[in-house]
């Protein structure tokens, strides 16, 4: 967390070199995180999150773990607001994006995306929204109850009780047999 402190000094300091810094640090955790809550087009939001990030960067205050935790506040509201405005649309449009060819992706990248698949997808879709958002906020964003409290606007207590339900929902459903797209299986029974 020494290095998000410093180049949040820095960032604060108006080094534009030490937000996009921050960026690669920490836009592979809040895309999985948006990913996983089912946003579409998770890029973008997450794009959208440092953006607003960095416009407001100059009256944070706190540490580095204070900063990931106002980045993650930042995402869910985000990750909130998009998924609100996609359900209330009539007509998706989708474009046709040439393929430039093969990228390369970092490794917390490529960590972030088999974190995504299919299995871990529908195990976590038989959570409810709020047991969802509290096991990505611990266990992608890495924050602490207290911090996950306040991203959730919820008491500690809640957070505590929701995370409780959701590892003891998964783990029913893990212990009553392999998931997947043919065999929905104990997912549909949980709920």
């Amino acid at each position: 967390m020494d290095d998000v402190d410093a180049l949040l000094d820095a960032a604060r300091a108006g080094g534009g070199w030490a937000f996009a810094r921050l960026w690669e640090a920490l836009a592979p955790a809040v895309t999985g995180y948006l990913r996983a809550r089912g946003v579409p087009d998770p890029d973008d939001v997450a794009s959208e999150v440092f953006l607003a990030a960095f416009r407001g960067v100059g009256r944070f205050d706190g540490d580095g773990r204070d900063f990931r935790a106002w980045l993650f506040t930042i995402a869910h509201h985000k990750g909130v607001d998009v998924r609100r405005r996609a359900s209330a649309r009539y007509e998706v449009v989708t474009a046709v994006v040439p393929d430039d060819g093969p990228r390369a992706p970092s490794a917390e990248h490529d960590a972030l995306d088999r974190l995504a698949t299919g299995d871990v997808l529908r195990l976590l879709e038989g959570l409810t929204e709020d047991q969802r958002a509290v096991l990505l906020l611990r266990v992608v964003a890495d924050l602490s109850l207290s911090e996950t409290a306040d991203v959730l606007d919820k008491p500690v207590g809640a957070v505590k009780s929701l995370q409780h339900r959701a590892l003891d929902r998964l783990r029913k459903s893990l212990s009553a047999g392999p998931v997947s797209p043919e065999d929905p299986g104990p997912m549909t029974r949980v709920r």
